[in-house]
Parts: structure tokens; sequence; C-alpha cells
């Protein structure tokens, strides 16, 4: 990265835009930021108000792009393309271990970056895999960074005592838009985010625990009111977040669940048990760390 000269940052999803923001937060440069969509939230609660910048005037100034990746949007895949046809250095900082080719493609298009940049070993491995040509540096993740410093501010909580029910945080995924967006059917995966939420509530017993309630935390791109149907057939143990930062609900959690998100693998960095519950008919869990339990082989065993 040359910090001498102006940086534009280009971000979309909340997944990339976390990591883009904690880079930002953590090196000097002259920064212009191209953000839509989720990004823009994230930057503003991590840095404060950030001017916003036109993709066209970025590129008219920058030296460089540092673009994350998006589902939901084409805004880093046109920024690729039209940085490179300008001359414009372009790098791509991968979030998240999964789908990385498609990331670069819209319809039948493809803009590779000049070089990928990559937060972790698991991310490395996979990244050399599938783009054998590209320059590929390993950038220690900026937000994982940023993540321990806040959980050692932090008041983590230790597991429930005896004889008190484990607190569950549900991490939800909004899956049947990635899969809409993308494949033009919100069943591509072989199961939505409803499915998986039901599966888990219906089957929760299988943990062995008392559970003092389930906080179904949304996804950013979630319309308002999404689960209430949810809420409504398991009020009993379900709740609604109430919009508390990430970090402070895995810190009161003492289980955290989901299909395969990003917060998964923060509650492991809390310390937390971590459960992928992706239902049958849905693919194995993609994340590599061997600490998340899987959901489905816990039921099997039960049954």
């Amino acid at each position: 990265m040359n910090t001498q000269g102006i940086v534009a940052v280009v971000s979309h999803d909340a997944g990339g835009a976390e990591i883009l923001a904690s880079y930002v937060s953590q090196h000097t440069s002259v920064w212009r930021f191209v953000l839509e969509g989720s990004a823009v939230s994230v930057f503003n609660r991590r840095l404060g108000a950030v001017e916003l910048t036109g993709l066209a005037d970025a590129l008219s100034v920058c030296d460089e792009l540092l673009c994350g990746t998006s589902w939901q949007s084409d805004l880093e895949w046109r920024a690729i393309g039209l940085g490179q046809a300008a001359g414009k250095r372009t790098i791509a900082f991968l979030d998240h271990w999964i789908n990385y080719p498609q990331r670069f493609v819209r319809n039948g298009v493809q803009h590779l970056p000049d070089e990928l940049w990559v937060g972790d070993a698991y991310a490395e491995r996979l990244a050399r895999e599938h783009f054998p040509d590209l320059p590929i540096r390993l950038e220690p993740n900026p937000y994982f960074i940023d993540i321990r410093r806040q959980l050692a501010e932090l008041e983590v909580s230790s597991a429930s005592a005896v004889g008190k029910g484990k607190r569950v945080l549900y991490v939800s995924e909004n899956i049947s838009q990635h899969a809409r967006t993308v494949y033009g059917d919100e069943r591509y995966f072989g199961y939505t985010e409803f499915d998986a939420i039901e599966y888990f509530l219906d089957n929760i017993h299988v943990l062995g625990y008392a559970i003092d309630g389930v906080l179904i935390r949304p996804h950013p791109s979630d319309a308002n009111g999404k689960y209430d149907g949810v809420i409504g057939r398991f009020s009993g143990i379900a709740q609604l977040s109430n919009g508390k930062p990430l970090l402070n609900e895995i810190a009161e959690a003492d289980v955290v669940v989901g299909s395969q998100s990003m917060a998964m693998v923060v509650g492991l960095l809390a310390n937390k048990m971590v459960i992928s519950c992706i239902p049958p008919g849905g693919p194995s869990c993609n994340l590599p760390q061997p600490q998340i339990l899987i959901f489905s082989e816990l039921v099997a065993t039960a049954s």
C-alpha cells in the first residue's frame, strides 16, 4: 500500500467494511471513501462521520483502490474494472472463507484485482487455490486485531454458573437474498435462514442444557420485522436483539449459533461455544475453524 498517495476505499457489504474500517483505523494515508449499503453505517460507527466520494471522482484523484467484495452489489467489481482501465493499482481484501471466485464475476465478466489481501492462513490457502496467478498478501486480519483489543476491554461472561441456563446468541444471515441475488433462486443453497433458525429452535434440547433464552440478531441487510413470525412461534424462548453492538451481545452470551457467519468466528475469539446449525439439505459449513460444533451431528447423535 502506497501510504504517500491517495487511496480510494471502496466497500458495500458489512463484512468487508468491518475489515477495511479496521485497516484504515490502523494505518495513516490520505483516504477517499466510496461507500454504499451497509458499509456506510459500519464506517460511520467505526471512524465517525466520513465524507463520501463518488466512484468517478475517487478514480480521478486516487493512486490506488482498496476494495472489499460484495454479494449485494457490483460496486467493488465496477471499481476494480474501472480502476484498472484508468491505470490505477487495485487491491481486494477478502473477508470470510467462501465463494471467492464468484466475488469477482458479474454477468459472466470477471474483474480480478492486481493483488489480493487475506487475513489469515486459512484464507491464504483458499485464495492460492482459486487464484494461483495473482499476487496474494497475508495481512493479519485488522478486524480481528480490533476485536481482540475490544474484548480485552469488555467484561466477557464465562459459562453460566451451575444450575443456571445458558444464554444463546443466534446470528442470522440473509441466505435467501444472497441466493436470489446471485443465483436467481432463494433456495439455491438447499435451505433458507428461516429453515436454519427453526431447525435450531425445534431441536435445541439436544444441547443438553437449560436455556435462559435465545437472542436473535438479524443480519444488517435484513428488513425490520423479518423474524416476527419466528419469535411469535417460539415466544417462550426467543427474542429479538435490541441493537446492541455485536461484541456486547457476544460477550453476554454463553453460546453463539449461526450458519457460517463471521460473527461465529468472533464468538471463538471470545472463547464462546460456537455452533453451526445448517439444516439437513444444506451444504457443509465452510468455516475452517475446527472448534465449531456441527448442530446436525449433535441432533443425529441424540436421535
